[in-house]
């Protein structure tokens, strides 16, 4: 078994990462409905896959950056979920104070460096991240998710340019969900394989079925290795698709009849299911209970984080600089 290879006790552990994950964004769904997360949320659901096999293959010391819809890819990192939420629902206890909310999660002691509400605005942020890991000559790695439309933003262009000719250890994760907002790809991009779009910066590209976490770990293992060795950037294109509407305010009335059906019959957690089922390393009864179970997890979570406290309203002159 090679580096790129998840062992099944590794698959076990992102079998279990993803239903939390996904037992996360329900109930801030829930939460939500009931007004108490603090600002808009866009959710996760149906991405799993590439934030926890490609999280997976980073070691301590590297660094990530994602974009709003990042819960899942700061989870992914190792940050709490009880913090993690009560940021999300304003509390003080939150990663954050309270202060960032849904769209901007960061727990640096963890590698998070912030999820970011502006499209592609971090991509220069993970380059900085990489600069310095050369600079200091530390050996870790920059992983940037970002969405399919921040391929049309100019950070992005200036971002893997700089990346190619200084030749850093950033890894670009494109989770192309098919969707800029409400925009069908099509619409907006005249190229369908957004991996070529490396080509133009001589850059190492992949594309990848961002459904299967096992899939996801392999290219990205390798990538990550490849970026320590001092062989520069790699650009991955994970094919997946997010179950919910871009925000809570989305009505998902511009997908196509029955688009929706088939990437469910491709949900991430029914994919690792099915492997886990091969391999013979867990039972139909078996898998049953480990969903049960995150939603046990997340319940307990939410009971608690409901009870911590409000912010004080002084507290919002904190790490403010005049």
């Amino acid at each position: 078994m090679t580096a790129a290879e998840l062992s099944t006790d590794r698959l076990l552990d992102a079998h279990r990462s993803m239903l939390e994950i996904r037992a996360f964004e329900d109930e801030v769904a829930r939460l939500f409905l009931q007004n108490l997360v603090r600002g808009s949320t866009h959710l996760y659901q149906g991405q799993e896959a590439v934030a926890v096999g490609a999280c997976m293959a980073l070691r301590h010391g590297d660094t990530m950056t994602c974009t709003y819809r990042g819960h899942g890819a700061v989870l992914a990192m190792g940050a709490p979920a009880d913090r993690s939420l009560a940021e999300i629902l304003g509390k003080a206890d939150g990663l954050c104070g309270g202060k960032g909310g849904s769209m901007h999660l960061t727990d640096v002691g963890h590698g998070a460096l912030g999820s970011f509400a502006v499209v592609g605005a971090h991509l220069p942020f993970a380059c900085g991240a990489a600069l310095t890991s050369v600079t200091k000559d530390t050996g870790a790695v920059s992983l940037a998710f970002f969405g399919d439309g921040a391929t049309n933003i100019g950070a992005f262009h200036e971002a893997l340019n700089l990346a190619a000719v200084w030749r850093l250890p950033v890894i670009f994760m494109c989770e192309n969900n098919l969707y800029g907002e409400y925009s069908p790809l099509a619409s907006t991009t005249p190229v369908s394989r957004l991996a070529s779009r490396a080509d133009a910066y001589a850059m190492a590209s992949h594309q990848v079925d961002g459904n299967d976490v096992v899939a996801v770990h392999a290219v990205t293992a390798r990538a990550v290795e490849r970026a320590r060795s001092g062989d520069g950037p790699t650009f991955i294109e994970a094919l997946t698709y997010r179950h919910r509407g871009h925000s809570r305010s989305d009505p998902n009335a511009y997908r196509p009849d029955g688009e929706l059906e088939q990437w469910l019959e491709r949900d991430p957690i029914v994919v690792s299911e099915q492997t886990l089922k091969d391999r013979g390393a867990a039972s139909a009864a078996e898998l049953a209970t480990m969903r049960d179970r995150s939603q046990i997890w997340i319940d307990e979570i939410s009971a608690r984080v409901l009870a911590w406290p409000e912010p004080d309203l002084a507290a919002r002159f904190d790490d403010v600089v005049a």
